[in-house]
């Protein structure tokens, strides 16, 4: 993609966005609601014509070339399967439609429902199927016919938390068998930082970083990648804006910071126990807030960990808090 727009009358929904993306890579487009990533997405699709800019694949020119016509396929959050035709002919159809001879079709239709960890449900009902299936139904229909690249629209956004972390693992584990390009499409951080190999963030129609997903958490950009992709605090210290992820940041027993560390006074204002993990916000005397996290291995000891008002000493590693820019791109160009 180059110059990649998209404007609808005077609002600028993808504004010129310039993105490579490799061949079998998983890829994902993450942002907030209106970021631009979707648009993007249909863009790539054929659903939406670009305002100016070019799409290519494998090295095609493919802007005017109508969503049939293109090596892709689509997979969206409401599976938009056939209620009165079989599983396996819900997978089947792109391929009944381009003219595959029946046996092809049946061979091929075996193969991507095993992929999809499905065999054996071809002669099933849609309505037969829990959601999660259903998904999986969606998703072997889209690499039947064997796409360059395959668009997923927050595809699993409609199932409860722990199914769509179950299948976070699953797509990933599928689309490395299959070896085709996975361009995904998410608001959900955690889902991004799980599968992806590289992530690009999206903010107001503009990308602010593209990175794989541990240098993208470790490193960001600016405050807005920051505070999006996870929990981040940020403080100033010496002209420098920082960021220091909660979990980076330690509860000192004594009066002095070991060796190595940074360390700070300042009082707890808010405990909050959350399960595994205890979250703390410290109100640091010389100015600043920090959320810190504290795991809670010995349940025993609960009594003596830090209470509302208490005065304590926290510290981390230089190498952690990482130096960011006070705005993200689109607030820098409109300064």
């Amino acid at each position: 993609m180059a110059g990649l727009t998209k404007k609808y009358g005077e609002v600028v929904a993808v504004a010129g966005i310039d993105l490579e993306i490799a061949r079998g890579e998983f890829f994902t487009m993450l942002g907030p609601s209106g970021s631009g990533k979707t648009t993007t997405l249909r863009m790539i699709a054929g659903f939406e014509d670009p305002s100016a800019g070019t799409i290519e694949l494998a090295g095609e020119d493919v802007s005017g070339v109508p969503p049939y016509d293109r090596a892709v396929n689509t997979v969206f959050q409401d599976y938009a399967l056939f209620p009165h035709m079989t599983v396996g002919d819900n997978v089947a159809y792109g391929l009944k439609v381009a003219g595959v001879d029946k046996s092809e079709r049946a061979k091929r239709r075996d193969e991507a429902l095993e992929m999809v960890r499905l065999p054996g449900y071809a002669e099933r009902k849609p309505s037969e199927l829990s959601g999660g299936q259903r998904q999986r139904v969606a998703l072997a229909r889209a690499i039947v016919n064997r796409p360059k690249v395959l668009l997923l629209d927050e595809p699993l956004g409609a199932l409860d938390l722990k199914l769509r972390e179950q299948m976070q693992i699953e797509l990933k584990t599928i689309q490395r068998e299959v070896g085709i390009t996975f361009v995904y499409v998410t608001h959900d951080q955690d889902e991004a930082l799980t599968m992806s190999d590289r992530i690009a963030v999206f903010s107001e129609g503009r990308i602010e970083q593209v990175s794989p997903p541990q240098e993208l958490y470790e490193h960001p950009v600016n405050e807005f990648v920051a505070g999006f992709v996870g929990v981040s605090n940020v403080i100033e210290r010496d002209g420098k804006r920082l960021t220091i992820r909660p979990e980076k940041i330690e509860l000192l027993d004594s009066t002095a910071a070991p060796g190595g560390l940074h360390s700070e006074r300042g009082k707890v204002v808010e405990v909050a126990y959350a399960g595994m993990v205890t979250r703390y916000t410290v109100a640091l005397d010389a100015g600043g807030t920090l959320q810190l996290v504290r795991q809670n291995v010995d349940s025993a000891s609960s009594g003596a960990l830090p209470e509302q008002g208490k005065e304590v000493l926290v510290g981390w590693r230089p190498e952690h808090a990482a130096s960011v820019h006070g705005k993200s791109t689109n607030e820098e160009e409109a300064s």
